[in-house]
């Protein structure tokens, strides 16, 4: 419910700032954001965005892989910290 709520807010006040701008304030910002999508600066960013994504799931396919044969333990405690199993 309160997300709910929080959209609608959000859509109101958005509605209400755009319509305050004006129709040559939208113009402005639709040649900003058509400039941004034609930037090699963002197709840059997008390109190392996806080869992150992609050695991501090239990783947790290799742990999936692995089966019982090979179990992996992953230790999130840190000495002096978090969770212990000795308390």
């Amino acid at each position: 419910m309160r997300f709910k709520l929080g959209l609608m807010i959000g859509l109101a006040v958005g509605y209400y700032f755009g319509a305050k701008a004006g129709r040559t304030r939208y113009e402005q910002l639709r040649v900003w954001l058509e400039r941004a999508k034609d930037s090699d600066l963002l197709e840059t960013a997008a390109d190392k965005a996806k080869a992150v994504v992609d050695l991501g799931v090239e990783r947790a396919r290799d742990l999936v892989d692995r089966g019982q044969d090979d179990p992996v333990v992953i230790d999130l405690a840190v000495e002096g910290r978090g969770y212990s199993p000795s308390r």
